[in-house]
């Protein structure tokens, strides 16, 4: 029988949180090993207690007892900004960027139909950090292209319902043009769900307005996000409840309306007040969607029970309600299974034929958390782009229409965000082993921080050669800047072009590519050219009409170099695709690296910021945690990047964010110096650096 379409009772589907809520509700031991283990979290917390996490509510009214170690209850009802310590901290900066539709990498995928909507967890409810942290494992999207919203997955009864998304997150799909909606999720009653946290988000005040429902506008302007998930799952409700549903949704849609939000409806509760997946758009869901005064919430998550007739039955219903069949969701749930998902896709996106509607992938973050413990950055790329790119990873020829797995480049049309100069890329996939600057390592700690991630080739891998195809990867053993470079591998006994970006950048007489290369120690002589196109390509699937720019020749003791291009040479247009072509030499199989790729028309330089200064400390077993803030810096600037500067000279990075606050955990002093010598520097698009602003934490 069809997953979806199994009548048992209610699987963990749309219940984030759950698990950890039922540890939260699990006996507690009088003493022994976990109650030291508590001291050691309660310590370890003191000290942390400046670190900031994303922020989680419930609506009004908080559950009884203590809430579990490391989680604080808040009312969203009580929530200002001013009275918000770390707004600074959550607030995402980058504006969400426009997109165009190439043409296809492929002839199966169609522009202008299915949509792929993901329900992410990045971690638990209350342990979503505002601003990375100190390690590599952790869950780094980048195949944005084919994403047309990200939901910020969470929730739950032991910890809050309203999980707002964390700058990090939104800073780095934002970028990509791909917009992140916070979730409220009201629980099934089996995982804690009250019946009165319902009626506590739809309350009304003594004019018949819906406060939550500003409350939540609020939220999302002031965080920089761009709306919101609503799931309630709480049954026992009645008519009059889902009538007041509907009409919060309304108010909600109406108030967010002017500042660019969406609401997208998960399908549970119906009209009658109670909850009943349909899995389709039905007379029972349908107020939730659209009524007769229009639409009521931008989409909708069609439950997992959906069947191929349901999902006909409901895009067709759409159309009548004067609406795109694929703003309709259908779930698929990864969270098990990943590309071994036993999934009808013809009921969603037939091989033959328009797509019936959308899809919505229930945690795809699978692709990380199947792997077994000791797994690396570069294991979960590899993982994650045969999820999204097809088992041969090259979305030029995906396969997978008939049965099995089907990636999203098999049906989705990619979309690109390269439309206006500058463009740079460093191939920072938002998190590595360590941090490299100008290919030298200023700090062998891991981290992640998504907003630090660039923009990154959609197209995992495109290579055109007549002879055997290179390995390609996203690899983090070297790096020019950040935390990851491109690296092909093989014997290249013929010229391959590795297609990186489609865009539309202007190139005239001034315009300039700047290439970034080196070959490893283990590598054969490389010669390389840069691949650009000022024309589209002539068909789905068919390469872009590349002219070739000699960049020169790499051996393997070359180290780093960069090599100039001046476009406007050949005459000025709109570029159209940008990509490389490597020759190998005498049969020496090769190792290149590519670490940095930009375009412009003229250098930049940001202004300095000022004002750096501490705002907070915390000690804990000799250490030192501090939350800083500074002005930003006056022109544009892409993020801001924090070092220390140690007693012998050298630079030693702290991290990075796109606002202008940041928390340092654990500062140990460096052998007697006086005072820890701390500096914030802007970065501009092309990832030029200002002076530093400065200050001092006294020993």
């Amino acid at each position: 029988m069809n997953r979806q379409a199994r009548p048992v009772p209610r699987r963990r589907v749309l219940l984030a949180g759950a698990g950890a809520a039922a540890a939260l509700f699990g006996p507690s031991l009088a003493g022994g090993p976990a109650v030291a283990a508590g001291r050691r979290r309660a310590r370890a917390r003191a000290a942390g207690s400046l670190q900031p996490y994303a922020s989680y509510w419930f609506p009004d009214s908080l559950p009884s007892g203590t809430p579990g170690d490391g989680i604080t209850w808040r009312s969203l009802k009580a929530w200002t900004p001013g009275s918000d310590r770390d707004l600074a901290f959550n607030t995402a900066t980058v504006p969400l960027a426009e997109r165009f539709t190439p043409v296809p990498a492929n002839a199966t995928a169609r522009v202008g139909q299915a949509r792929i909507s993901a329900l992410a967890a990045f971690d638990h409810t209350a342990g979503n950090p505002s601003q990375g942290s100190a390690t590599a494992d952790y869950y780094a999207p980048t195949h944005w292209a084919y994403l047309d919203e990200l939901v910020f997955w969470g929730g739950s009864s032991g910890e809050g319902l309203i999980l707002a998304p964390n700058a990090p997150v939104v800073d780095a799909a934002h970028r990509n043009g791909v917009p992140v909606l916070g979730t409220v999720f009201l629980p099934p009653v089996a995982y804690g769900g009250k019946l009165r946290w319902t009626r506590d988000l739809v309350q009304k005040d003594a004019a018949g307005r819906f406060p939550l429902a500003a409350k939540l506008v609020q939220v999302a302007t002031a965080y920089g996000f761009d709306g919101w998930f609503i799931n309630a799952e709480t049954d026992g409700g009645d008519a009059a409840l889902a009538a007041d549903m509907q009409a919060f949704l309304r108010a909600l849609r109406t108030a967010g309306a002017g500042h660019g939000l969406r609401i997208t409806w998960y399908d549970a509760m119906n009209r009658t007040g109670q909850v009943g997946w349909q899995g389709a758009l039905n007379e029972l869901n349908q107020p939730f969607f659209q009524d007769t005064a229009g639409p009521v919430a931008d989409s909708l998550f069609v439950d997992f029970r959906w069947s191929a007739r349901r999902l006909a039955d409901s895009g067709r219903l759409a159309g009548q309600l004067g609406r795109i069949r694929y703003e309709l969701w259908a779930g698929v749930d990864v969270e098990s299974a990943g590309w071994d998902s036993d999934t009808d896709w013809d009921a969603i996106i037939p091989a033959e034929g328009d797509h019936i509607v959308s899809y919505g992938f229930y945690r795809p973050e699978w692709t990380l958390n199947h792997l077994p413990a000791g797994r690396t950055p570069g294991q979960f790329h590899a993982a994650d782009d045969r999820f999204w790119s097809g088992e041969g990873l090259d979305p030029t020829r995906p396969g997978g229409t008939d049965g099995g797995w089907r990636a999203p480049a098999t049906a989705v049309a990619d979309r690109s965000t390269l439309t206006a100069l500058p463009f740079a890329t460093t191939f920072n996939t938002g998190h590595g082993l360590r941090w490299y600057e100008a290919g030298s390592a200023t700090s062998d700690a891991p981290w992640n921080h998504l907003g630090l991630q660039d923009r990154l080739p959609p197209r995992r891998w495109a290579v055109r050669t007549t002879g055997r195809r290179p390995d390609v990867a996203l690899d983090f053993a070297d790096a020019w800047r950040g935390g990851s470079s491109l690296l092909v591998r093989g014997a290249l006994d013929a010229p391959a072009t590795l297609e990186l970006f489609p865009a539309r950048l202007p190139a005239g007489a001034t315009t300039v590519l700047d290439l970034t290369h080196r070959a490893d120690p283990s590598s054969g002589p490389v010669t390389v050219e840069v691949a650009v196109a000022r024309q589209d390509a002539p068909a789905p699937g068919e390469p872009a009409p590349y002219a070739y720019l000699p960049a020169g020749t790499v051996g393997p003791g070359d180290g780093w170099r960069t090599v100039s291009l001046r476009l406007g040479a050949s005459g000025a247009g709109t570029l159209r695709a940008l990509g490389v072509r490597l020759t190998g030499h005498d049969g020496a199989a090769v190792a290149w690296r590519l670490g940095a790729l930009a375009v412009h028309d003229t250098a930049g330089s940001p202004a300095a910021p000022k004002g750096l200064k501490v705002l907070d400390t915390a000690t804990a077993d000799g250490a030192v945690s501090l939350r800083l803030g500074w002005q930003r810096a006056a022109g544009p600037v892409r993020h801001y990047e924090l070092h220390r500067r140690l007693p012998d000279g050298k630079r030693q990075f702290l991290g990075g964010t796109c606002g202008t606050a940041f928390y340092v955990p654990g500062l140990r002093r460096v052998q007697n110096e006086p005072a820890a010598r701390l500096e914030v520097r802007a970065v501009h698009e092309l990832f030029t650096v200002s002076d530093p602003a400065k200050t001092q934490l006294p020993w």
